[in-house]
């Protein structure tokens, strides 16, 4: 398999994580996004609430895919972390993604957290998409 791993300079660096923001499958053209975070690149957290971490993070998010070769449109699946009950935060959330997403349509998968990477992260975001044709 070769792997193309990608790694935007207008975000942190996984490096010292022992990541990186995307690899792609060259063979297959599947790009494996890891969990964007509301975080600048000295890896902290920009925003106090739900709402802007998860404008930030999408933000983040679309940052990677284009780097990747890839877009909004070509997303397959994503998975939102958010910390706390998710019923409690998914109309928020919801109305962002979508936003994001414009008429593309991938499956989804919520899931309510206890923690993520630091107690100010509310909200991470992974994706599988694949390379633009």
């Amino acid at each position: 398999m070769n792997t193309r791993y990608i790694n935007p300079a207008a975000l942190y660096d996984g490096a010292p994580f022992g990541l990186s923001q995307a690899a792609v499958d060259t063979a297959s053209g599947l790009v494996f996004v890891s969990g964007q975070v509301d975080w600048d690149t000295n890896y902290q957290v920009k925003h106090a609430t739900l709402e802007a971490q998860a404008e930030s993070t999408a933000k983040n998010l679309l940052i990677v895919l284009e780097e990747a070769g890839s877009s909004v449109d070509n997303i397959l699946h994503l998975r939102a972390y958010i910390r706390g009950e998710l019923a409690e935060h998914m109309e928020k959330v919801v109305a962002i993604i979508t936003r994001l997403l414009g008429a593309s349509r991938p499956a989804l998968t919520g899931i309510g957290v206890a923690s993520l990477a630091t107690p100010e992260t509310l909200i991470e975001i992974e994706a599988v998409a694949r390379v633009r044709k």
